[in-house]
C-alpha cells in the first residue's frame, strides 16, 4: 500500500472538506496558492447562467473560461493571461473552473491531479444542494400547513425543533420552554399527559402515537409520536417528537375566508367552519345560539355552495384546500 506524501494530504483533505466550509474551499485554496507558490488561486462555480467566484490572492481571470473542455489543463498562453486553468463536470448543471495564477513548472500536472477528486467533491456539493432544496421546500410547505416538529428527550427537554415550532413556543402561550430546556404546555393536565407520553415512548419506542387538542380558537393540535428515524450521527438523545398543527387565524378569520371562497353568508360561513373543525350540527347550532332546524337549514345551503356531499366532504373541502395555505 502507498502512504500518501505529504502534499497530497495538505491538497486534499481541505479539498473533501471543503464543501463543509464558510466560504467553501477557503483553506484549499489557501494551501493550493501556498503548494503551487502562486500569486492566486480560484474556484468558479458554475450553475446555469449563475457564476459564483471563490478566490484567494491576487488572480486575473482569462477572458475565455466558457470555451474550455472538461477535464483538459490549460496553460496560461493558450488562456491569454496568466493561469493555469481545469474545467471540471459535476451534476445537475454544476461544473467548475480551477484556476492557479502562477508561471511555475508543473501547475498543470497538479490540475490534473486534482481532478478526480474535485470531481467527486462537487458530485457532494450538488448533493447537499438538492438536500438544501427539498428540506426547504419542506419546510415551506410545512410552514404554510402551519406545521411544526420538537424533539424530546426522555425528560420532556427539547433536543431540537424547525422554525415553525419556535415561532409557536414564541407566540402561542400553550406551550412554552421551561427550566432546563424542559417542554412546558400552559395546561398541567396536558403537561402530565405529555411527560407519561414521553417516558412511555422512551421505553417502547413502537408505542402508537396520541394526538392532543391545546386550543379550539385558535385550532392547535400536537400529536406526539416515539422517534423512529434511525440517524447514523446525531439526534441520539431525542425519543419522542411532538408535530405542531398550529392555525394562525381565528374562527372568525377562518369565516371571512369561507365567505370569499364558496360565497357564504357569515352565518353560514362560521356554521361551516365549527363543521370543518368535527363540531355535529347540534354542537354547531349550540356554540352559535342557532335552533336545531336553523343549523340544519344552513348545513343543506352549505353543502350546495361548497360541492360537499357530507360533514366529512366538507372537512376535505376545508382543511385540505387553499385554505390550508392561507
Amino acid at each position: 500500500m502507498r502512504v500518501p506524501n505529504l502534499g497530497e494530504t495538505e491538497l486534499l483533505v481541505p479539498l473533501h472538506d471543503g464543501v463543509f466550509e464558510q466560504p467553501m474551499w477557503h483553506t484549499f485554496l489557501a494551501r493550493l496558492m501556498r503548494v503551487a507558490e502562486a500569486r492566486g488561486a480560484a474556484i468558479l462555480l458554475q450553475s446555469g447562467k449563475e457564476t459564483v467566484r471563490l478566490c484567494t490572492g491576487d488572480l486575473a481571470l482569462p477572458a475565455a473560461l466558457g470555451e474550455l473542455r472538461f477535464g483538459r489543463a490549460y496553460a496560461p498562453e493558450e488562456l491569454g493571461g496568466a493561469c493555469h486553468a481545469i474545467r471540471l463536470p459535476g451534476e445537475g448543471g454544476l461544473s467548475a473552473v480551477l484556476l492557479v495564477d502562477s508561471g511555475e513548472g508543473g501547475i498543470s500536472g497538479l490540475l490534473t491531479a486534482l481532478a478526480p477528486h474535485f470531481t467527486v467533491a462537487l458530485k457532494v456539493l450538488a448533493g447537499l444542494e438538492r438536500e438544501r432544496a427539498r428540506s426547504e421546500m419542506s419546510a415551506e410547505a410545512f410552514a404554510r400547513l402551519d406545521f411544526g416538529w420538537i424533539g424530546l428527550d426522555a425528560k420532556g427537554r427539547i433536543v431540537d425543533a424547525d422554525a415553525q415550532a419556535e415561532r409557536m413556543l414564541r407566540e402561542s402561550g400553550l406551550l412554552a420552554r421551561g427550566a432546563y430546556n424542559r417542554l412546558v404546555p400552559a395546561d398541567p393536565a396536558i403537561d402530565r399527559q405529555l411527560t407519561a407520553l414521553v417516558k412511555d415512548f422512551a421505553a417502547k419506542p413502537k408505542a402508537r402515537p396520541r394526538a392532543i387538542n391545546l386550543s379550539h380558537d385558535p385550532w392547535i393540535d400536537i400529536l406526539v409520536a416515539p422517534l423512529r428515524l434511525e440517524a447514523l450521527a446525531g439526534g441520539k438523545d431525542a425519543v419522542a417528537v411532538v408535530y405542531l398543527r398550529g392555525d394562525r387565524s381565528s374562527s372568525e378569520t377562518r369565516a371571512e375566508q369561507l365567505v370569499d371562497l364558496f360565497d357564504l353568508t357569515p352565518s353560514e360561513a362560521r356554521m361551516a367552519w365549527s363543521m370543518a373543525q368535527g363540531l355535529s350540527i347540534a354542537e354547531a347550532a349550540a356554540e352559535h345560539g342557532l335552533t336545531i332546524e336553523t343549523a340544519r337549514n344552513y348545513s343543506k345551503k352549505i353543502y350546495a355552495k361548497t360541492g360537499a356531499r357530507g360533514q366529512v366532504d366538507l372537512v376535505r373541502h376545508v382543511l385540505t384546500g387553499v385554505l390550508a395555505l392561507a
